[in-house]
């Protein structure tokens, strides 16, 4: 091993960082306390504080970060501690519109009182039971009534009396029932029939029929005003109904009114009763026949429909502000909606079918909703902004307006709203937004972002710690040993990808504790160790790694072509990350590029046939721009070439394998074979410097698993750029073998590092009248561009002299 390169070769501490057990001062988590709160995210808890206490219009929240990172959990737990420091929002009711049953009131009272008012009215209507019609059946009542049905009587039979004396002076009987009065002939005191009435002399029959036709004419004079007379009896009778009513409501409503007399709406409304009452009481309880054989139930069913209250929203009297979180967000299940019960073939609906939403429920206080779920909802985003701009509570059906809705609905009176949103979702969601929605920035100003990782220092490491304490306590798993807890920070370390950092992406890292604890079950072993994390993580790897293992298996029989020893001109073997479902794996891929004098430049194969993303394609570009810079200062870059990822049938993008395809292209300028030991990554910029990329850990894992495969040869191993080490958090398997000598990670900073390590030998440098040390790679690719653009030149003047000579 040559010095410069034994200088680019990492030590295997630069490798991992793992946890001091030393500096955990504990021996299981049984020895911590439990952590309360959210672990390194001081900026978003900032924010959610500021979001929450700012009361003015518009300061909604929006709680932006990925999945995992503790996010709604703390958010919901914060939200409800805050909320019990808040006053109670009032309770509402809907009752009946007497006047326009479509366009119920709504009342609201004081927290917790709406249920008390609910059961009032229900004594109220079964008092009103107990009354009616009891009443009417009192002996004051009854002698009222005969007396007012008495002078009717009187008047109409005196009018009867008088036409009867009449038609007696004229030998006429009147007869009369309850439908029909009639005259009939007499003789000798005796009412003729038909047969006996035809038996008499003509003359006599005549003057009978012209004495009954006077006798008619008189009884229609004297019962001219009979209309008259009865509907002066019946307003008596409505007069005395109303007045006997209302002398029983009274000491039913009085309590009421002076129980309520701090609340308007709700004295307004009980007079509103009282006067509806006076119609009700006879047509549902007095006067209909056919309700008077049906039980009370029926009779009290009916009244409840028409008085009780509709509970809209009720509180507990000193439970705080409510928080409320919507799962799925529906229109009917934010806003509410209104039910139909079909009767004779007819959609009816009433006050009594109006069912609220979790804007109802969060009123007064907080609601709780998911970006993604809330923006997939028809109508939904758009209404509720219209709700937070007006703070008014509507309750209408969208489908109205697209003519769907074709029966008769409600019109309820909105509801003041004073509620305060909270958001949460990815960033996606919010730039998305901001982009394209004028109207959001100013209803959700405060923005709760939730970091990814958080800085690895003693006290985010105890806290970490104090946090599997907790989750392991409050789902009674078994506790963990500090070798344990290591491991599991060691792994969220390589989550976050840094080795100063931990991921904030707390499910995983209780997910895995959770499966540790169920091979520490089947084990029968009293506390979690090191060996069940292992397990755990081996156990996931197995069954998420059913591809890997698949194209792992096409590797080492040949069918995708991977060299791990030799060397050849124009190949390398770049690294890969393949993600399928939740597995991430490393995957090594050749890079291949080949060079032939001509004009056509560096061709991407990828790009050629859309399967090169933007980024990918971008590294090719940027490659191009340092190989003209590097080399053709002296000679045209005149070159036709081609690059392509070998056996590649996918999408391609990332620019981490530039690095791996400039080191090929100038192996094949400069006809210098690589070593196929080795496997590199890195971004370049036009200067040539190499850039940091990412999925470090799971590009080397993936090829020395490859090398390990087909033996372990000490030359193997691969190169990255220097600025990642930081990154790296390699598996112990690697670890072992790096420190064995067996294998080997490379960091470099600049192309001709890269370059050196693969050729095995110097890239060589530049003097200062721009040429590069004779004989070295990069001499050699300078001296092929001159000869291709000699080469060039030549059937240039070859050409231009054919054409003279044709001329001459």
């Amino acid at each position: 091993m040559t010095n410069e390169s034994a200088a680019l070769r990492l030590t295997p501490d630069q490798l991992t960082a793992p946890i001091d057990l030393d500096s955990l001062g504990f021996t299981t988590t049984d020895d911590l306390e439990p952590f309360r709160g959210i672990l390194g995210q001081e900026r978003a808890v900032e924010a959610l504080q500021f979001g929450v206490a700012m009361h003015r219009p518009g300061y909604n929240v929006f709680v932006m970060g990925d999945p995992g990172t503790g996010r709604f959990s703390y958010v919901q737990r914060y939200l409800r501690t805050e909320a019990k420091r808040q006053i109670t929002p009032q309770d509402y009711v809907y009752v009946n519109n007497f006047d326009d049953p479509r366009e119920p009131w709504v009342i609201s009272l004081t927290p917790g009182s709406a249920g008390e008012l609910i059961e009032t009215i229900d004594r109220f209507i079964d008092n009103l039971l107990a009354t009616f019609p009891a009443v009417f059946e009192h002996p004051a009542y009854q002698q009222k009534k005969s007396a007012i049905d008495r002078a009717f009587n009187q008047r109409y039979d005196r009018a009867l009396d008088s036409v009867e004396r009449r038609a007696h002076d004229k030998s006429i009987a009147l007869y009369r029932d309850s439908q029909n009065i009639a005259f009939t002939p007499m003789k000798e005191g005796k009412a003729l029939d038909e047969a006996d009435f035809a038996q008499l002399p003509e003359e006599e029959r005549e003057r009978f029929h012209s004495d009954i036709s006077e006798l008619e004419e008189v009884l229609n004079q004297e019962l001219a005003s009979l209309p008259q007379w009865k509907r002066e009896s019946s307003n008596q009778l409505r007069e005395l109904n109303e007045e006997t009513i209302t002398e029983a409501l009274q000491p039913l409503l009085e309590p009421l009114l002076e129980q309520y007399s701090g609340n308007q709406a709700i004295c307004d409304y009980l007079q509103a009763m009282r006067q509806n009452l006076l119609k009700t009481v006879i047509d549902q309880l007095v006067e209909e026949r056919q309700l008077e054989a049906r039980p009370d139930a029926f009779k009290k069913q009916l009244l409840i429909e028409q008085y009780s209250p509709s509970l809209v929203v009720g509180h507990h009297t000193n439970g705080g502000a409510p928080v409320v979180h919507e799962p799925h967000p529906s229109y009917d299940n934010l806003f509410g909606r209104i039910e139909y019960t079909p009767e004779q073939g007819a959609l009816i609906t009433s006050y009594r079918h109006i069912r609220s939403g979790a804007l109802h429920r969060a009123n007064g206080g907080f609601l709780l909703l998911e970006a993604e779920k809330l923006l997939g909802e028809p109508f939904v985003w758009d209404a509720l902004k219209r709700a937070l701009h007006s703070r008014q509570l509507k309750m209408e059906s969208p489908w109205a307006d697209m003519g769907r809705l074709a029966t008769v609905s409600l019109t309820p009176q909105v509801i003041p709203l004073d509620v305060k949103v909270v958001i949460i979702g990815s960033r996606q969601v919010y730039y998305a937004l901001q982009d394209l929605d004028p109207d959001f920035q100013e209803m959700f100003r405060v923005l709760v972002d939730f970091d990814e990782d958080l800085a690895r220092t003693p006290e985010s490491i105890e806290g970490m710690a104090q946090l599997l304490k907790t989750r392991t306590s409050e789902e009674g798993l078994a506790p963990l040993t500090a070798a344990a807890v290591a491991r599991v920070l060691t792994y969220s370390t390589r989550l976050a990808e840094h080795q100063k950092r931990l991921s904030a992406r707390i499910s995983d890292i209780f997910q895995l504790v959770a499966e540790a604890d169920f091979t520490r079950q089947l084990a029968g072993d009293p506390v979690t160790d090191t060996a069940h994390i292992e397990r755990a993580l081996r156990a996931k790897e197995t069954r998420t790694g059913r591809v890997s293992a698949r194209i792992h298996e096409d590797m080492l029989s040949g069918v995708i072509l991977i060299d791990t020893d030799g060397a050849a001109v124009g190949k390398c073997n770049g690294l890969t990350v393949l993600e399928v479902g939740d597995s991430v794996f490393g995957l090594p891929a050749r890079i291949s590029a080949t060079v032939y004098p001509g004009g056509s430049g560096i061709v991407d194969i990828e790009r050629e046939v859309n399967l090169g993303q933007p980024i990918h394609s971008k590294g090719v570009m940027i490659l191009t721009g340092f190989l003209g810079s590097r080399y053709a200062q002296k000679h045209p870059l005149e070159i036709s070439a081609s690059i392509a990822l070998e056996q590649s049938y996918g999408y391609v993008d990332g620019d981490s394998a530039s690095l791996g395809e400039v080191c090929t292209l100038i192996s094949a300028l400069s006809r210098t074979p690589l070593k196929q030991c080795f496997a590199i990554t890195g971004s370049i910029n036009q200067f040539g410097e190499v850039q940091a990329v990412g999925g470090l850990n799971e590009k080397i894992e993936g090829f020395f698993r490859l090398c390990q495969a087909r033996g372990l040869t000490g030359e193997q191993g691969v190169i990255i750029p220097r600025s990642n080490v930081p990154n790296l958090m390699l598996g112990e398997e690697v670890l072992q073998a790096v420190r064995a000598g067996q294998f080997s990670v490379y960091g470099v900073s600049r192309v001709d590092e890269a370059l050196a390590l693969l050729a095995g030998e110097p890239a060589g440098d530049m003097n200062d009248e721009g040429d590069f040390a004779e004989g070295s790679i990069n001499a050699r690719v300078v001296a092929r561009l001159a000869e291709i653009a000699e080469r060039d030149r030549e059937e240039e003047e070859a050409d231009t002299e054919s054409a003279d000579d044709a001329q001459g």
